[in-house]
């Protein structure tokens, strides 16, 4: 008993109170000095954050111009590219309308003509046989249009899925013939198409464009983008190497085919000095050949020679827009393989 009771006087004598001493000043403690620097750095770390946020706002706002200028940056570019090549056709078209008391250079030129007229187009037709001119272009394009679909096709079908002795050189001479200009060998071509007795013809002028390397370049990367596991299966099922090239890979890569076509009626249409050394009978000329004739008969008037223009290029634009659908989409059926 007299030790529970010396126990209890010392929880509630010295002992006990040195415990309400120790949390009075631990109480204190909180509610005193530290206490105060707590507050302070509350007050600091407020602080901060306000000038966290007020140098926030200036960097959101240069995001945000950064933002606005990237794209305004680029439909400017994309303006200036449109002026750059529309400008020049517009010009063309607006001069080939104007009569012939409107002016074409100085100052006073406009772009819209005042009194637009299609006597410009009569003109060119009276002086030049144009739809002659045209024909003999349109044989020679379209030629050239299927031979290369057809020779670069099977050619790019050889290089992509066949193996056979000495595949890298031959496309090694593809890659080296495209950087090599066509000026360069346009003597030696000549005496071959004489040899041949093509002088003066529709054939000779088509013969040394009825297959280029970039047709068989771009029939290639797309035969090359196709799964292997149609042919295969093909090939299981009794198809001959043709009949795989024919009925299973050609339909496949129809918007190369459309991208080769383009080019390819571009290239034969535009050609000038081909047809020129060539051809001699001007029965056999083509329409660019044709139109230099409007030069030397109506040398001070520029407007028939832009209404001469206007006619070649109609057809090219006639072309493209009818095929523009399977163009852009066979530029981009050899980006991803399989």
């Amino acid at each position: 008993m007299s030790e529970r009771t010396e126990r209890s006087e010392g929880s509630e004598g010295m002992p006990g109170g040195l415990g309400m001493s120790e949390r009075t000043e631990r109480s204190e403690g909180r509610e005193g000095m530290p206490g105060g620097l707590g507050m302070s750095e509350r007050t600091e770390r407020s602080e901060g954050r306000e000038g966290g946020r007020r140098a926030v706002r200036p960097a959101r706002r240069s995001a945000g111009v950064g933002r606005l200028a990237g794209p305004a940056l680029r439909y400017l570019l994309l303006l200036l590219m449109t002026v750059l090549l529309v400008g020049p056709f517009l010009w063309q078209l607006s001069t080939a309308l104007k009569s012939t008391g409107e002016p074409i250079y100085g100052p006073d030129t406009t772009l819209l003509p005042t009194d637009p007229t299609f006597g410009n187009f009569g003109k060119v037709t009276e002086v030049i046989p144009v739809w002659r001119y045209i024909g003999n272009s349109a044989i020679v394009a379209s030629a050239s249009v299927l031979t290369n679909c057809l020779l670069g096709a099977m050619a790019g079908y050889a290089l992509a899925r066949m193996r056979f002795r000495g595949r890298g050189a031959v496309f090694a001479a593809l890659l080296a013939s495209l950087v090599v200009p066509f000026e360069v060998i346009m003597v030696n071509v000549f005496l071959t198409v004489r040899s041949l007795g093509l002088v003066d013809t529709l054939l000779g002028v088509l013969l040394p464009g009825a297959v280029s390397g970039l047709s068989i370049l771009v029939m290639r990367t797309a035969f090359l983008a196709l799964p292997r596991e149609t042919e295969e299966a093909a090939a299981i099922d009794g198809a001959g190497e043709w009949a795989r090239f024919w009925r299973v890979a050609l339909p496949s890569v129809r918007g190369s085919l459309a991208v080769v076509g383009v080019f390819s009626f571009l290239f034969a249409w535009d050609d000038f000095l081909w047809p020129l050394i060539v051809l001699k009978n001007p029965d056999n000329f083509t329409l660019t050949v044709g139109l230099q004739y409007l030069s030397g008969t109506f040398t001070n008037d520029q407007r028939v020679v832009a209404a001469g223009t206007m006619i070649a290029v109609v057809p090219l634009l006639a072309v493209f827009f009818a095929l523009q659908r399977m163009f852009f989409r066979g530029i981009g059926e050899g980006g991803v393989k399989g």
